[in-house]
């Protein structure tokens, strides 16, 4: 394996943990499943630097890295509710965006001329939302080792409905102007 492959290894290596994470969630083993899911969570933030730092984005690397992100958290997200550590409604509203962005990708592929050669980027509110589910995860498998008030957790849950809801609005809107100026060629 040469360099440039390490960001793809990275993600592979990501959706490779999204089993045992759950099976430590499901397990409740929380402090492995907090310490797995933190090395996730760096192989996370590890592929996207070495690939902007040294210039190894790939259309693979763009399409494996967040497949591999939604993998791992929604299994943990879906694990987290059925062990009763998050509401059904934020389950709801994080998955419902994320079909809608799946949807919408799928859509602008098969609608604009997009090239073959282009890269799906995240927008930032998109990665502040993925950095902020990534830390609502490790916050409630924490909780779980240290309690705390459940006050804290409800404001954490309010913080990511909200970054959820305006990440998936700013897709809406970066969807649109790209039909708007496909339109005005």
């Amino acid at each position: 394996m040469n360099f440039s492959s390490v960001p793809n290894a990275l993600s592979i290596l990501r959706i490779i943990l999204t089993v045992p994470v759950v099976m430590t969630l499901l397990n409740h083993q929380y402090f492995l499943a907090m310490v797995l899911f933190f090395i996730a969570g760096i192989t996370d933030a590890l592929d996207g630097w070495i690939a902007k730092r040294y210039s190894f984005q790939t259309r693979l690397g763009s399409i494996l890295d967040p497949v591999a992100d939604k993998l791992l958290l929604v299994s943990s997200f879906l694990t987290l509710h059925v062990i009763g550590l998050l509401p059904a409604w934020l389950l709801i509203l994080i998955f419902l965006r994320d079909v809608m962005i799946v949807s919408g990708i799928v859509g602008c592929f098969i609608g604009t001329e997009m090239s073959k050669d282009e890269l799906l980027s995240p927008s930032k509110l998109s990665k502040i939302n993925t950095v902020l589910q990534i830390a609502l995860v490790l916050f409630l498998v924490v909780v779980q080792l240290h309690p705390i008030q459940e006050q804290w957790s409800t404001v954490f849950f309010v913080i990511v409905a909200t970054s959820t809801v305006l990440s998936g609005a700013d897709y809406v809107w970066i969807w649109i102007e790209r039909v708007i100026s496909q339109e005005k060629k």
